[in-house]
């Protein structure tokens, strides 16, 4: 077998070359070529979907978790437990949250549905925060 200097295949798999024929047979329709197999969707009864699961969530009314001030608690405990309850809450996030509040007399923790925002409260309060939670809608 002689190879050419362009050839694809190299190294051990040179002497490996073959031709492979596939042959397919039509029904009649066209000139030999495949139907695309058709994929019904089917949806379990009572069950949503994805999509509509993401639109119900967005739908759903957003919240405020409020952090209070309060004259208990060091400011390095407050940050450590912002980090802890909050998911994705950074260390930059919970200091500036924390200084707002201690300066300000609260602060805005984070904006999320009614029974999300409702959990972090009360672990915020779990961990002796002082914390309440408001509709988002109103107000500023």
């Amino acid at each position: 077998m002689l190879r050419d200097k362009n050839s694809v295949c190299r190294g051990p798999c040179a002497n490996r070359g073959f031709l492979m024929a596939i042959s397919t047979t039509c029904s009649g329709k066209g000139g030999g070529l495949l139907e695309k197999p058709v994929i019904e969707r089917t949806t379990t009864p009572g069950r949503e979907s994805e999509f509509d699961l993401r639109k119900s969530k967005k739908m759903a009314p957003p919240y405020r978790v409020i952090l209070h001030n309060d004259n208990y608690n060091k400011r390095e405990y407050v940050v450590q437990v912002l980090m802890k309850v909050i998911p994705g809450m950074t260390l930059d996030n919970a200091v500036n949250i924390m200084q707002e509040a201690h300066y300000n007399g609260m602060a805005v923790v984070i904006i999320c549905a009614q029974a999300d925002a409702e959990e972090h409260c009360m672990q915020l309060r779990g961990n002796g925060l002082l914390s309440s939670i408001e509709p988002a809608s109103g107000g500023c």
